[in-house]
């Protein structure tokens, strides 16, 4: 008998959590409150320019094309994909840049050029990062954590004990390398999972053998190709969409959830999962039934939000990549600025991103697209003067730094911060990026993907295990199908 089974939102995981329990012949609804599906990665387009609201590296291709294979598709189906070389461009406080090439030969050069004897180093810390990558990425990722017993087999055991869980990334990597440039290249795939590299465990230098080894990639159209794709294997696997409809509360008898009420009707149903914000779920659709309390909320450890700039620009730039780094201040203090006394940062980190570089039908003949991004610490007063006064130091130091003077070219500009992450996306505190990364809530020390209190609800997405990224988010969502489909489907 197929179930009845109503999504709560329209992100990757709900996605992909909608697909795979279609394909298995139940019904499937989503509702989604926005008018266009995707959550964070939706779109706009405007004046000719288009826009991905959210994410903007391409990283992990395998896991994309996994979830394609399942649905017998390929990445090539829905779109080509292009490894960006060099996958970026980072600017250093000593006045100089470093543009980071695909090539490993011309990598190791670029390292032995700035520490010697790190080419040799680099392979073995790339080899270590390559097994934590695939034991990661096959023994735990796709567990449900849900007890400790699912990690009690000799493999997994095994893998544990080498992936470095107790030591710090930032000492992990220094015990390779001690050249500055080095270690900030390394570090910087770490920055947005939500603590310092001296607290984030050193198993995330898995994340540079995604970076180096798997690649820097742009799928042709836009990143959010990537939705279309997976709203294409939906609606192949018969999954329905209902947008404009903010879910609002539910119905239950005892122990189940019967009704879904939004804000214009309201829907049967025999499972539901939420993919929405899990503390928005919690506190404010859930209410007595919630899974966490508020006292867990607030003591929870969240990764950055961020300050976005989408900007339109009627020339072509010159002196910049797709992807640009600025690490030309601090990162140490706008670390502290973030995590350890939140306040708007001082001197911030940014990154640009201009995809027309690379796509030109992202942006009007002769123009450019640009994105620009500060991470900032969750929840900060957010208001129209201070986005401005950012805006006008990101000019500022964009101009410095790559010679591009745009302020007088500016066609476009929308900003997007804490108060439209609360807004579009019920974002707890505003958060761009989910919980942070830390020992404390990785695998089943996660918000669980199952309510203990109602039979028949669960949860997926950047709150959940896996945990944040497009990736685990793709992942998330086959979990939580896969555990329905285990507890549900005699």
């Amino acid at each position: 008998m197929p179930l009845k089974i109503i999504i709560v939102g329209s992100g990757i995981s709900s996605l992909s959590a909608a697909s795979f329990l279609s394909k298995e012949g139940h019904d499937v609804t989503i509702i989604e409150k926005n008018e266009q599906i995707g959550g964070r990665a939706r779109k706009f387009s405007v004046d000719g320019f288009t826009f991905d609201m959210g994410p903007s590296w391409y990283w992990m291709p395998d896991v994309f094309e996994s979830f394609y294979q399942k649905f017998n598709h390929t990445t090539s189906d829905f779109y080509n994909l292009k490894r960006l070389d060099p996958s970026y461009r980072v600017y250093w406080n000593d006045e100089t840049h470093t543009d980071v090439p695909a090539k490993m030969s011309e990598l190791e050069a670029w390292f032995e050029s700035n520490e010697k004897g790190s080419a040799q180093k680099l392979r073995a810390f790339l080899k270590d990062a390559q097994i934590k990558y695939q034991v990661g990425m096959e023994d735990l990722v796709y567990k449900p954590s849900m007890s400790l017993f699912e990690f009690a087999n000799k493999r997994v055991l095994k893998g544990l004990f080498n992936m470095n869980l107790f030591s710090s990334f930032g000492k992990f990597i220094r015990s390779y390398f001690s050249n500055e440039k080095i270690i900030g290249l390394l570090e910087f795939p770490v920055l947005f999972l939500g603590a310092m590299p001296n607290e984030t465990p050193a198993l995330y230098s898995l994340m540079n053998y995604a970076d180096i080894k798997l690649g820097t990639w742009y799928p042709e159209g836009g990143m959010h190709k990537f939705v279309e794709a997976f709203e294409s294997i939906a609606k192949e696997n018969n999954v329905k969409f209902i947008t404009g409809e903010e879910v609002i509360s539910f119905e239950k008898e005892q122990k189940v959830i019967t009704k879904v009420l939004t804000s214009k009707s309201q829907y049967e149903a025999d499972i539901v999962i939420s993919g929405a914000d899990y503390q928005h779920t919690d506190k404010k659709l859930l209410n007595g039934d919630a899974n966490y309390t508020s006292k867990y909320w607030d003591k929870r450890v969240m990764a950055p939000s961020c300050l976005l700039f989408y900007v339109g620009v009627n020339k072509k730039l010159k002196g910049i990549q797709h992807h640009n780094l600025f690490f030309d201040e601090s990162l140490e203090q706008h670390g502290v600025e973030i995590y350890k006394d939140p306040q708007w940062p001082s001197a911030p980190l940014f990154y640009v991103c201009a995809p027309s570089l690379t796509d030109a039908t992202v942006a009007p003949e002769g123009s450019e697209n640009l994105f620009f991004l500060i991470p900032i610490a969750p929840n900060l007063k957010d208001d129209e003067e201070t986005r401005e006064r950012y805006f006008e130091m990101l000019l500022k130091r964009f101009k410095e730094k790559t010679g591009n003077d745009i302020k007088g070219n500016i066609v476009y500009k929308k900003s997007f911060c804490i108060e439209d992450f609360k807004n579009e996306y019920n974002a707890f505190k505003g958060n761009a990026y989910g919980l942070a990364n830390t020992l404390r809530q990785t695998a089943i020390l996660k918000p669980s993907l199952k309510n203990k209190n109602l039979d028949n609800f669960y949860y997926t997405g950047q709150l959940t295990v896996p945990g944040p990224g497009v990736p685990p988010s793709i992942i998330s969502g086959e979990v939580v199908a896969k555990y329905v489909l285990k507890n549900h489907v005699k």
